[in-house]
């Protein structure tokens, strides 16, 4: 009977501890894909936390449920104290460097090393591109959210 029970109390436990809580951190490369190397690329992470909450408003059918207007400013979403690194562009005015997209890849490999090592672990990856649309546009970026988490402590 006695083993019955430590059975019951131990399968308890591994659900319990399967209810695990995680922190969130976002990293976001943004490389430029200007054509002549003009553009700026950079690694950004943030040292501050936002409330989503702050800055959201229900609505209903288009409107604001009990006309509750958001009535956040801007700049209070704004955050001042983050990190950015440099990076290299995709182009120069010779056109595509591969040397500066393994130099990219280095930092950014350096920056999920140094997550890693702090227990964050490479969650997902979601990248995008915004390339040139058109003859006189000459514009474009390349940019991927490294999304890492960690176990809350």
């Amino acid at each position: 009977m006695k083993k019955i029970y430590l059975f019951i109390a131990m399968l308890s436990f591994v659900f319990v501890s399967e209810a695990q809580s995680y922190e969130y951190q976002v990293i976001t490369s943004v490389e430029s894909i200007i054509p002549s190397g003009t553009g700026r690329s950079r690694l950004i992470s943030t040292n501050e936390a936002r409330n989503y909450q702050d800055f959201t408003s229900q609505r209903t059918d288009g409107k604001n449920v009990k006309d509750k207007r958001n009535k956040s400013d801007r700049s209070d979403i704004r955050i001042k104290n983050f990190e950015e690194t440099k990076l290299l562009n995709f182009f120069n005015i010779a056109g595509i460097r591969f040397q500066n997209i393994a130099a990219n890849d280095a930092v950014i490999t350096s920056k999920i090393n140094t997550m890693s090592s702090s227990g964050w672990e490479l969650a997902f990856v979601s990248s995008a591109v915004e390339s040139d649309a058109g003859k006189n546009d000459g514009k474009g970026i390349f940019i991927t959210r490294y999304i890492f988490k960690k176990l809350k402590e």
